[in-house]
Parts: structure tokens; C-alpha cells; sequence
């Protein structure tokens, strides 16, 4: 129940009413109404004239809680200004505010510039809540380098911009020099999810230089220094990759019938492949084949159960994720194409290419079924451990199907008898 006005709402209601009772008046009136408990809501009254003989002899209306539309407004100014995700503006209010500053202000302007580096590369291994989680990461530490009257905005994907109306070179400077400390303090506190943000920024006149130039000079500047660090970025993200992957216990032995990467090595001699490369790449393959599977869920990979039909096709996936991480890590780069293929089948149904028979890396085919007996030979979540004269049938049940028949026969004389 309305039991009073909010202060100051009196008068624009005794406005309204007049204004109704003259006839010049037609819509409704918001103000604030207080209850009883003195709790404040929003409202709108509505009035319309009572007309008897032609005359105005009062007034028939209707007041609302608008309680519910008030928050829905207010959510959607924010949905228009801010960014959803970070909560800082956005591109469309970041604009808006150069287009006033460029108007208004005679004094020096400064525009800053900053782009997460190697955010699609997260986003494709460690997967977008990763990604989300860097991405707020970085607002929370660029806003924190600013003043509240700066606009700081994202613009882009993993691109941020601020405006700093009034301010000077140096002041950019030092706001540049507060971002990498926040950054390097980030880091040290949360080195499993690290930050790199590269940064530029420019500084002139509104009046005698256009925003837009000041922006693209900032923009530059931020794109030579992405370029300059590049490689240090992009090394900072694999080792962060490799660190996963060992949180994960993905490089550890086989406590099974064999060690994986002596396993391939014995291939390898029993094959007569003396070349130092093959031999070194078959190692690589063993220990890291499986690094894609950083971006699938724990939850999937450690299941004690049989996985669903989304979840197999989730774990299909780490072929393809290994390979963007291989493409990039200067050590694997020459095993990339192994780690995507190493799930191929000789009679063509494995995946995620459907390669078939000699069209599969030999790297690939021999790997295959060391792999394969490793597997069986070793306990699971999901199960529990084979001998190795039963992995060794099994294997030889799938000669010619899932294996090279060559190779299982050459693999059958290498470890067997039992």
C-alpha cells in the first residue's frame, strides 16, 4: 500500500494533475512511492478527466508498480552500454564517448589499446570457459590500472580499448606500466591460466587531430609489440599446455605390460628403421600423442563408467586439439600430422580422417597397436587390466581391421611368447 511520495516527486505529480485537469496533459507520471515499512518502489499514475456538463469535475486514475519494468530496463541500458560478459562497456559506448570527446574537449586525449594474446588457441584446446575466464581476468586487471572517469571498453573479441580524456603521453606510459605489473602479478599467483596482453597506446589533441587517427595510431603501436612478442606468448601457452597435461598425469608410464615409448623403439629397431629422425618423432609421438587431451572435460576422461555417444565424440576430438598445439610448439611441430592420425584404423573406420591402409603414417600404424597393448595391459577407470598374452590376442583378433597386419605379426614375434 502507497503510503507516501518520495521527497522532490510532489511537485512533478501536482504538475501532472494539472495538466490533466487543463486538458494539456494525456500521459502518466513516474515517481517514487513510499510504503508504509518505508521501503521505495517505482510507479506510474495514469489519470484521465471525469467530464460532467462539459465542465472537468475531477479525476478517474490508476496507479502501477512498475517495479518489474524498471529492472528490466535497467538490465537492457546495460545489455546496450555494457559488456555481457566482463561487465565493462562496450564497442558502442566506447565510440559514443570519442564522438563526445572529439566535440567537447580542447585538451590532450590519450587512447590505449590491449589484446589478449593467444586466445583462439585457448579457446580451441582448454575450450571457451577457459578462454571466458582470461577473458575477465584481463578486464578485472585493465580496469584496475585506470581512473573511474577513464572509459575502459571492450571492443572485440580478446581486444580492449580505453579513453582517457585530459590526460598526457606519460600518463599513458604509466598506465601501460601498470598493466604489465598487474599482469606478471596475475601470473604468479594463477600460473595454471596465464595472461599476455600485449599493448599500445598514442596521445594528442581532439581538436586538432581526429580520435579515429588516434585510435589506429594506438592500434599500431599495439600490433608492433604483439608481433615483437610473439614468440614469447605463444611459448608461454604451450608451456601452460605441457603443464596440463602432466596435472593430468598423461606423461606418465604405463603401469601396465610395457613402457610406451621403449615399446615403439623396439618397433622401430625390429623394423630396421635406422633413421635418428623416425626413431625420435616415434618417442615424441609416445609421450605427447594424447596432449589434446587437455581441452576434454575431467569429468569425460576419468570417467569409471562407459562414456555416452557426446561424450566419445567429445574425446574424438583431442586428435584434432593436438594437432593445433603440435602446429605450434616448436618441438612437435614435425609430429603434428602423427598426433592427428594416430586413431586411424587399416581398414579405414577409425578417425578423424578415415584414412585407410598405407594412406596412415607407418609412425602412426606402429604406434597403434603399442599403444594398444599398453592400454590393455595397464588398469582404467573404466576397467580393469588385461595380461599381456590376452592384449596380444586381442591384437591379433584385430590384425587387418584396426591394425596393419605386417606390423602385428612383427609386434606378436617382438613380445611374445608368454
Amino acid at each position: 500500500i502507497v503510503h507516501t511520495v518520495a521527497p522532490g516527486d510532489q511537485e512533478r505529480i501536482n504538475n501532472y494533475v494539472n495538466g490533466v485537469m487543463s486538458g494539456l496533459e494525456t500521459g502518466g507520471v513516474e515517481y517514487a512511492a513510499i510504503r508504509k515499512d518505508r521501503g521505495v518502489f517505482p510507479v506510474m499514475m495514469h489519470c484521465t478527466p471525469i467530464h460532467r456538463k462539459n465542465r472537468i469535475s475531477g479525476l478517474r486514475g490508476i496507479i502501477i508498480d512498475i517495479t518489474s519494468r524498471k529492472h528490466m530496463e535497467r538490465k537492457l541500458e546495460f545489455l546496450s552500454l555494457c559488456d555481457s560478459l566482463t561487465g565493462i562497456y562496450n564497442r558502442s559506448f566506447f565510440q559514443r564517448e570519442m564522438d563526445r570527446i572529439q566535440e567537447d574537449s580542447t585538451l590532450i586525449a590519450s587512447i590505449v589499446l590491449c589484446d589478449l594474446d593467444g586466445l583462439k588457441l585457448i579457446n580451441d584446446t582448454l575450450g571457451h570457459s577457459k578462454g571466458n575466464m582470461l577473458l575477465v581476468a584481463a578486464a578485472r586487471i585493465i580496469k584496475s590500472a585506470f581512473r573511474s572517469s577513464d572509459v575502459v571498453a571492450r571492443v572485440g573479441g580478446d581486444e580492449f580499448a580505453i579513453l582517457i580524456p585530459e590526460s598526457s603521453i606519460e600518463a599513458a606510459q604509466a598506465a601501460y606500466n601498470r598493466i604489465k605489473e598487474a599482469v606478471e602479478q596475475h601470473n604468479e599467483i594463477s600460473p595454471e591460466l596465464p595472461l599476455s596482453i600485449s599493448v599500445g597506446y598514442a596521445s594528442g589533441c581532439p581538436a586538432s587531430q581526429n580520435l579515429s587517427n588516434l585510435f589506429k595510431e594506438a592500434d599500431d603501436n599495439m600490433y608492433r609489440e604483439k608481433l615483437s612478442r610473439k614468440q614469447t606468448a605463444r611459448n608461454l601457452i604451450i608451456q601452460t599446455l605441457f603443464k596440463a597435461m602432466e596435472k593430468r598425469d598423461f606423461t606418465a608410464e604405463y603401469n601396465g605390460g610395457g613402457n610406451l615409448e621403449e615399446l615403439v623403439a623396439s618397433m622401430a629397431k625390429a623394423l630396421k628403421l635406422t633413421s635418428a629422425a623416425c626413431a625420435a618423432g616415434l618417442q615424441l609421438l609416445a609421450r605427447y600423442h594424447d596432449i589434446g587431451n587437455v581441452g576434454i572435460p575431467e569429468a569425460i576422461l576419468f570417467k569409471p563408467g562407459p562414456l555416452t555417444t557426446d561424450e566419445i565424440a567429445e574425446v574424438k576430438r583431442h586428435c584434432e586439439i593436438g594437432y593445433r598445439i603440435a602446429q605450434i610448439a616448436p618441438e612437435l611441430k614435425h609430429i603434428a600430422s602423427f598426433i592427428l592420425k594416430h586413431h586411424e584404423w587399416w581398414n579405414g573406420q577409425g578417425y578423424p580422417a578415415g584414412l585407410k591402409g598405407d594412406d596412415i603414417p607407418l609412425e602412426c600404424r606402429i604406434f597403434a597397436i603399442a599403444d594398444a597393448y599398453c592400454s590393455m595391459t595397464a588398469k582404467r577407470p573404466y576397467r580393469g587390466k588385461k595380461s599381456g598374452e590376452q592384449a596380444l590376442a586381442e591384437i591379433n583378433l584385430m590384425a587387418g581391421i584396426q591394425f596393419d597386419p605386417h606390423l602385428v605379426r612383427v609386434f606378436t614375434e617382438l613380445i611374445g611368447p608368454f
